[in-house]
């Protein structure tokens, strides 16, 4: 608790106190403006724009996270020749820095000489300025993303598909059930908790996402891929408006508290224990 209450707590109470100041970061005074830095950020365009990238994001990465991890873990599942390699493999872009990962990336969108739309040239088909054009610089960025989740949530996969009882595949089979039937009725119901709770950690993570953008766009271009977290950032260590980013530090606290609820709460529906 004495960890958690310094480094956690206390910050926190502090962050929400100096919300309700217009502080600079710089000057040792400052005045109590009320609510006026959480009307000012609700109101405004920017906003809006962070809001709806952030929501994007989420959505576009959570999905196919999730998806192509519990593709991978059924096709390794299969019993193939040097698995556990190619779980290394998969697994590998997730204990690589981002940092690193995303300058790789960069090179790879290079309009010019990058692989991407080398690839792309070879099938005639568009090749696009990735980073550098406002419709694509999101997308860019969900791919560098995905791409680097989905072998954890395979791993996840992996250990929930292996406490299946194979009693239940037997059962199914001389029911007549086909594949996909099985993955219907046996597979998703006993994996649901692990789709639970990869869905809540990739939604904070989304919410959270910063190091790809930073490196790869600085949340242009445009603003089209500059999240709520990329905005705080712009409006606390660019514009130096303290008070104005802590309140926004704090509208994100809580929308990611009332989407997880949300998500714990429509899980009852589908969540099979």
């Amino acid at each position: 608790m004495i960890p958690l209450a310094v480094f956690w707590f206390f910050p926190m109470f502090v962050s929400i106190w100096l919300s309700f100041t217009n502080w600079d970061y710089i000057s040792p005074t400052f005045d109590y403006v009320g609510v006026e830095n959480y009307t000012t950020t609700l109101t405004s365009a920017d906003f809006y724009q962070a809001l709806w990238n952030t929501a994007l994001f989420a959505v576009m990465t959570i999905i196919p996270t999730i998806i192509i991890g519990l593709l991978l873990a059924l096709l390794l599942r299969k019993g193939l020749k040097g698995e556990t390699w190619f779980r290394a493999f998969l697994f590998s872009p997730w204990i690589t820095p981002m940092v690193a990962m995303s300058i790789v990336w960069t090179w790879i969108y290079e309009p010019d000489v990058g692989l991407m739309n080398q690839v792309l040239g070879w099938f005639h088909l568009p090749q696009p300025d990735w980073l550098t054009d406002s419709d694509t610089a999101i997308w860019a960025i969900i791919i560098v993303t995905v791409w680097k989740n989905a072998g954890w949530a395979m791993l996840f996969y992996s250990d929930a598909l292996s406490k299946i009882p194979n009693d239940l595949y037997e059962v199914s089979h001389l029911e007549g059930a086909s594949g996909l039937q099985r993955i219907k009725t046996v597979v998703l119901p006993l994996v649901s908790p692990t789709t639970l709770f990869l869905a809540i950690v990739s939604a904070i993570n989304a919410i959270q996402a910063y190091d790809q953008i930073q490196v790869m766009t600085q949340g242009g271009p445009s603003g089209s891929t500059r999240t709520l977290l990329y905005l705080y950032y712009q409006m606390a260590f660019e514009q130096f408006q303290m008070g104005q980013a802590t309140a926004l530090a704090t509208i994100i606290v809580v929308f990611t508290m009332l989407l997880s609820l949300i998500m714990f709460y429509a899980s009852k529906r589908w969540v099979h224990y």
